[in-house]
């Protein structure tokens, strides 16, 4: 028996900025657990927004025991990178030892594809233009924001992509002021869903106000304990398994989060197939699937996940699961 954890970086097929800054690569760690002769495979994305390095997430993983089961994993980390990349490993070694998918051993249907948002990085207004305008044909773009300034942008992607279903990541970036006076905006432009236009912890300021375009939580949304802060601020969640430190958790966060009402949207690290096979499982009929990192890359892993006009389909078991 073993684990594993190796670093490993993608290059972007171009430049990726938000709010917090750009990239050119994406690095991530690949866990790896051997046991009777069978190997499970998981990926995760640290994320320094949440305090995390490859080398502290790396610390976490190998300071684990080699025998370590799903169920003790829960409550040996807590929720974020290094729990993913073990729980994804694990769920794909007990497919693989029992000759079954992942999705058979969860008690899930067969799942199938979900049209996934690609991601417009955040740019000039012309150049967010030329973006949207180059994939207009695909049927749901994300576009990047959270500058105090974002009209001219809306404006250029709505030009460039007339007919395409349109929804906002401010990723924490704008004020209450600010988000306040883009909302109209936001239903004239026919924005579908705007996510996390204010801080985590300063998000308050959504209680009372009105919200024409449903709020999505995602840097105020980690785990099942995030539920009860969201109460009358948002409308939908943002799973990411990076978040809730994987699989087990975010299906579970799912079904909670729809027994109190809101929607689901499943979300995604910058990261290979690997990373985003396992969130196909949680994506099934929600309102908002986001899982273009793959398109992000330059390159990618082997059997990867495969995108066409259907969306994201589930991954082969050579990938994952």
């Amino acid at each position: 028996m073993s684990i594993t954890v190796t670093p490993d970086t993608f290059k972007l097929a171009e430049a990726f900025t938000i709010s917090r800054g750009s990239r050119t690569e994406a690095k991530v760690l690949t866990v790896s657990i051997t046991r009777d002769g069978q190997t499970g495979r998981g990926e995760c994305v640290p994320y320094a927004r949440y305090g995390e390095t490859l080398e502290s997430v790396t610390e976490e993983i190998l300071a684990l025991p080699e025998d370590i089961t799903r169920a003790a994993l829960q409550d040996a980390l807590p929720a974020g990178a290094a729990r993913n990349a073990v729980d994804c490993a694990l769920w794909d070694l007990e497919a693989k030892q029992a000759g079954k998918r992942a999705w058979e051993l969860a008690g899930l249907p067969t799942p199938g594809p979900e049209i996934t948002a690609y991601t417009l990085s955040l740019d000039t207004p012309e150049k967010m233009r030329a973006s949207a305008a180059k994939h207009a044909f695909r049927p749901l773009l994300k576009i990047k924001l959270g500058t105090p300034d974002d009209m001219p942008r809306l404006e250029a992607v709505r030009a460039g992509a007339p007919d395409a279903r349109i929804i906002v990541d401010a990723n924490e970036g704008w004020s209450a002021e600010v988000y306040a006076d883009l909302a109209p905006h936001l239903v004239r432009l026919g924005v579908a869903l705007v996510e996390q236009p204010l801080p985590a912890g300063e998000d308050e300021a959504l209680i009372g106000m009105e919200r024409p375009v449903p709020v999505c939580a995602d840097e105020s949304c980690h785990d099942r304990a995030s539920l009860p802060a969201l109460k009358g601020k948002y409308d939908v969640i943002n799973i990411k398994i990076d978040k809730t430190g994987g699989l087990t958790e975010a299906l579970a966060l799912r079904d909670a989060a729809v027994a109190e009402g809101y929607r689901i949207m499943v979300g995604c690290m910058v990261g290979s197939s690997l990373a985003m096979a396992p969130a196909t499982l949680v994506a099934q009929g929600a309102m908002i699937t986001d899982l273009d990192g793959p398109l992000l890359l330059a390159e990618d892993r082997p059997h990867a996940l495969q995108f066409d006009s259907a969306g994201v389909h589930p991954p082969v078991a050579a990938l994952w699961g």
